[in-house]
């Protein structure tokens, strides 16, 4: 439907032969909108968006009028919009429950008497299966195709489940399993940085924004698009027209200067960049990038700079459109006319960055001068806590004693049928895997270099490293095999293991047995590094306690030492065949060296070869048969796929939400809980309740999978809730894993079971945490899992975006200390809380972030306290969406009505 364009902005922009019709920034300016040209480059992606959807409903003309008072306020003045994304992004793992809700808002439509096939996407929705593929076998030349042939073993019900969906929805597709990671995918071939559509005889030109369903959704901003991940629901309610309420953000500038000096890598960069944002606070904000710099950095090393937005806690990190952007389009194969239309569209915008004129307005300002940039690692358990490279051993030999409460000279442990031991600090997995830096060539072709020079030295990787390699797309291994790196690779171990996510999300595949034997007879602090985005404890393996994030050549440096107790700086890191010592140095590329490879190895055929039939998929995939039709055929055996129960019962009226009296407290956690914690993606254990579960309809624990792969099952997502095996509930403090204490009998049980006990005495429940909860992934399992388990509130002192949206995406409200935290309430876990002005009956109803207060009894001192707290469903839709029950429900209804 067109804009009512109250400014009258609509244009033609003709391009070559083809004409298009545009919303004009330049003229919104002539028209009243002072100042506008000044606006930061993702503003006026934003601004266009509201001139092209304006519709006096959704959109009004007060709300354009507040995106260009950003120049005077800078977005400290709170002012709700609603963004609507040209298009929807997906992985498996947060995809296979969308569309399990869609689904089953199918049948809930035929249940309320109205048509099913309302329930379709009407933006463009591309699922990409990437999150699958783990790391069984390793090392030989047949690596790949057994991994992949016991991927469709353990999937093929999740599998056909997506085929079904690919077929029964409109703009719908899959991205077949073993041909990358939806984020390089989506880099390489899907993003368009314009995007079109027909509307009547006319093509409308604009800006192509995206949200997806994996927080890393950001790294398309490198190509100057404006995405970011949002929880499955928020992804279902986009996908069915509905917009995404947001407050006008504050926009921080990131200016770079200088150059990156030699051996440095994007890498290294990057990590220096989380390090500072982290730290600044940019949490809710957007971050957008400028400066001469970026003259010297390629769109790759944009994108790996932005992908990592989750780390440094923005809502995206925003590169502008440039001559890189062009020169990169066109190198991977993008229709010529869309290249000639995004240079067009983006001059005539005000979106081009020619190195030229005034920088933008912004909210805030850092600089980093990129000749500053050293070798660096992060971890052992953040991304944001980097390490200089030179100083990594020392920093890992003080945390064994400070972190992990490990004497500084634990005794080493021998591996049974093997010449050598293990310690604390040793390196057993070693990945070069994750769409941050697989999708950049100068640092893969820089560890194919590492691996080159390595073997020609005599040297190996130590035998206790697992390693392996999982390219973001099929590119990477054309232009490896091009050049003869893979073999080089291959001869370190570092041989293809899958298309896929792999490690970086604990799909490492478990340690050889007399390994994981020899780490956990000594509880030994064993390393990975990886280089990926994520490195929380107990994601990736669940005998590898600390995680370093690092490039691929160093991942490769690290396979050959064998130890984070090696100063790769100063100590030698293995012998050549003399017996002589080798340096880190002696094996390390100059930048001309991989400039050289690149230039002669990375071709724009290999991606037009790639992508061409990118949906099609390999011989499992088209033999997977389709059955069902509009609706799904449930199937009550199923363990990976079932009908959830958030629509049972449901009525074209919502219940009315109550004041939550004398709830019970579930947890109470500290800093930084991640939703890896809340909602854990990797290995079940035997002894969990969601590993009972599967034992008891005879699933062997071979065929457990993992938490990530059974997303489409509610029974087993809400029994792996809070199930974490590093997570630390104060209420059991001696313990660690998904336990609390049921009051008020005292007994200690799983979070789960306490959960269920309390459901059935007709408690309702609360969480207390601290600081950033939960940061990480964009889980929706996560705030589901909270919800099903009869949560109704958390309190924290602080949130991340994304899960903040969930909780109430669910119907769950976050609450927010207003002076201090849990910490100062001696909280035991046996108090009764209280928290009333929720209520649709209170006479003045709920506003978003007013302040209510709680109330805690404590039954053993007969004690009561209150404390205020702020409401963090942040916007009028959001609170709509709470009284609904949720987003759903309330998409749902409106879609019954006809709305």
């Amino acid at each position: 439907m067109p804009s009512i364009d109250s400014l009258s902005t609509r244009r033609d922009l003709s391009v070559g032969r083809k004409k298009y019709v545009y919303y004009s920034l330049a003229a919104a300016e002539e028209a009243g909108l002072s100042g506008v040209s000044r606006l930061p480059r993702s503003m006026k992606v934003l601004l266009e968006n509201l001139l092209r959807h304006e519709d006096g409903v959704s959109v009004k003309r007060e709300d354009v009028d507040a995106v260009a008072a950003w120049l005077e306020n800078k977005g400290k003045v709170e002012h709700e919009i609603s963004f609507r994304p040209a298009r929807v992004l997906m992985q498996d793992f947060t995809g296979v429950p969308a569309v399990v809700d869609l689904a089953a808002m199918r049948d809930a439509m035929a249940a309320l008497g109205a048509d099913p096939e309302k329930i379709n996407p009407l933006n463009p929705v591309d699922l990409v299966i990437d999150h699958s593929v783990m790391v069984d076998h390793f090392g030989t030349d047949s690596a790949f195709k057994r991994n992949v042939d016991r991927e469709y073993e353990r999937n093929i019900e999740r599998y056909r489940f997506l085929r079904w969906g690919s077929s029964a929805f409109n703009n719908f597709r899959v991205v077949p399993p073993g041909t990358g990671i939806c984020h390089q995918v989506n880099l390489e071939h899907l993003a368009q940085t314009v995007w079109t559509a027909a509307e009547g005889k006319a093509t409308v030109a604009y800006p192509d924004t995206v949200v997806g369903t994996d927080s890393h959704t950001t790294m398309i901003n490198g190509l100057s698009v404006l995405g970011w991940g949002v929880g499955g629901i928020e992804a279902e309610a986009a996908m069915l027209g509905q917009p995404i309420p947001m407050l006008i953000p504050e926009v921080v500038g990131f200016k770079l200067t200088g150059r990156l000096p030699e051996g440095a890598t994007a890498t290294d960069l990057v990590l220096t960049v989380t390090q500072m944002l982290r730290k600044k606070g940019v949490v809710g904000k957007f971050v957008e990038f400028f400066g001469p710099a970026l003259a010297h950095l390629t769109i790759e090393d944009q994108a790996t700079i932005a992908n990592m937005a989750p780390e440094y806690g923005a809502t995206c990190g925003f590169f502008p459109i440039s001559r890189a952007t062009i020169d990169y389009l066109t190198a991977t194969g993008r229709d010529k006319a869309r290249v000639a239309l995004v240079e067009a569209y983006a001059k005539a915008q005000g979106l081009w960055d020619d190195g030229e004129g005034e920088a933008p307005e912004f909210s805030d300002l850092l600089e980093l001068d990129l000749s500053e940039v050293q070798p660096s690692l992060a971890g052992p358990k953040r991304p944001q806590d980097r390490v200089l490279l030179t100083e990594a051993a020392a920093e890992f030999n003080a945390a064994l004693s400070d972190v992990f409460g490990r004497p500084a000279e634990a005794a080493r442990v021998p591996v049974e049928g093997e010449k050598y031991d293990l310690g604390d600090g040793d390196v057993v997995i070693a990945a070069i895997t994750s769409c941050t830096n697989t999708s950049n060539p100068s640092v893969m072709i820089a560890a194919g270099l590492v691996a080159k020079k390595a073997r020609e030295l005599g040297l190996t990787v130590k035998p206790w490293v697992k390693t392996s390699l999982a390219p973001g797309s099929q590119v990477v291994t054309d232009y490896l095999e091009a050049s003869g790196l893979q073999d080089d690779l291959d001869a370190m171990g570092f041989n293809l293991v899958g298309y896929g996510c792999t490690t970086c999300i604990g799909n490492s595949g478990p340690l050889p047995e007399a390994v994981s034997a020899a780490v956990n007879a000594g509880d030994l602090v064993a390393c990975s590094v990886l280089s990926g985005n994520r490195n929380f404890e107990g994601r990736v393996n669940p005998d590898v306690r600390a995680n370093y994030l690092a490039s691929p050549p160093l991942v490769v440096a690290y396979a050959i030492a064998g130890s984070m107790r090696l100063n790769l700086s100063t100590q030698p890191i293995g012998q050549d065949k003399k017996g002589k010592d080798v340096f880190l140095k002696d094996i390390w590329p100059t930048s001309a060296e991989v400039a050289e490879v690149q230039r002669k190895a990375v071709t724009a055929e290999m991606f037009a070869k790639r992508y061409k039939d990118v949906f099609k998929g390999d011989k499992h995939w088209q033999q997977i048969k389709v059955e069902g039709g509009q609706t799904y055929a449930w199937d009550d055996t199923s363990t990976y796929v079932r009908n959830p129960p958030y629509f049972e019962g449901l009525s074209m009226e919502p219940r009315p939400v109550e004041d939550i009296i004398e709830a019970r407290v579930l947890g109470v956690f500290g800093d930084s809980i991640t939703t890896d914690h809340i909602s854990p993606a990797g290995s079940i254990k035997t002894t969990s309740p969601a590993g009972k579960y599967l034992s008891e309809r005879q699933v062997p624990v071979t065929e457990f999978n993992s938490y990530g792969a059974r997303r489409g099952n509610h029974e087993v997502m809400m029994r792996g809730t809070f199930a974490n095996i590093r997570i630390r509930n104060k209420i059991t403090p001696e313990i660690e894993g998904g336990v609390t204490k049921h009051f008020p009998s005292g007994e200690v049980m799983s979070i789960y079971d306490a959960a269920m006990r309390y459901q059935s005495e007709g408690r309702p429940l609360v969480v207390f945490a601290g600081k950033e909860y939960g940061t990480g992934s964009s889980r929706d399992w996560a705030a589901k899992g909270t919800r099903l388990l009869g949560v109704r509130a958390v309190i924290a002192e602080s949130y991340e975006r994304i899960h903040r949206s969930n909780l109430v995406g669910m119907g769950v409200v976050p609450l927010q200390f207003k002076v201090e935290g849990w910490t100062k309430l001696g909280l035991t876990g046996e108090e009764i809380v209280t928290i009333r002005g929720l209520s649709d009956a209170n006479i003045g109803k709920l506003k978003p972030r007013q302040e209510l207060w709680v109330e805690l009894f404590r039954p053993s001192d007969g004690k009561m306290a209150r404390f205020p707290v702020r409401c963090r469903i942040d916007t009028e839709t959001e609170m709509e969406y709470f009284r609904s029950g949720g987003v759903l429900p309330f998409v749902l209804r409106n879609l019954a009505r006809g709305d």
